[in-house]
């Protein structure tokens, strides 16, 4: 009978080593998918204002006050021909959303190249883009996106936030 006491002890400390080990796993693999869990959840904000400190800063001041718009006075430019060939127009009013008084002055102080721009963009459109809510959407961000190159060569991007229709009649 004593052998088979001395079988039975290692089997039962050998199963109590066994379910500690899979608590330890378990634990460990549980607190792993909690640290990933945090991680992605509030980690990655976390680096990026670590990261971009003076950036963030910068851009809560500007946001701190209300909205910057300034009106665009409207445009009327001839369409790129559609599938008919006829001649088609295009009446818009805009303003453009600025985050601060400083880039207000920008674009002011470089209307005309605002404009000849938005213009050289507007007439290489044909209606048939435009003339829906996603063609209008996609060129509200086609404008944006001319706005935002330099002004001058080696000069920074001006910070354009968004563009709002004001008036919109294609004919």
């Amino acid at each position: 009978m004593k052998a088979d006491q001395k079988v039975e002890a290692p089997a039962g400390g050998g199963s109590k080593k066994l379910i500690i080990i899979i608590l330890a796993v378990v634990l460990v693999l549980g607190a792993a998918g909690g640290g990933a869990a945090w991680f992605f959840l509030h980690g990655k904000a976390d680096a990026e204002e670590h990261d971009e400190a003076p950036a963030k800063k910068k851009k809560s001041k500007k946001a701190a006050g209300p909205a910057i718009y300034e009106p665009v006075e409207p445009f009327t430019v001839n369409l790129q021909p559609g599938e008919s060939g006829a001649d088609q127009y295009l009446q818009v009013a805009f303003s453009i959303q600025l985050p601060d008084a400083e880039t207000q002055e920008e674009i002011k102080k470089n209307m005309a190249k605002v404009r000849s721009r938005v213009l050289l963009l507007l007439s290489s459109k044909h209606a048939s883009d435009i003339n829906t809510p996603e063609g209008k959407v996609q060129l509200a961000k086609d404008i944006i996106a001319a706005l935002k190159d330099p002004f001058e060569d080696r000069g920074s991007p001006q910070e354009v936030e968004d563009v709002l229709f004001t008036s919109f009649i294609i004919q």
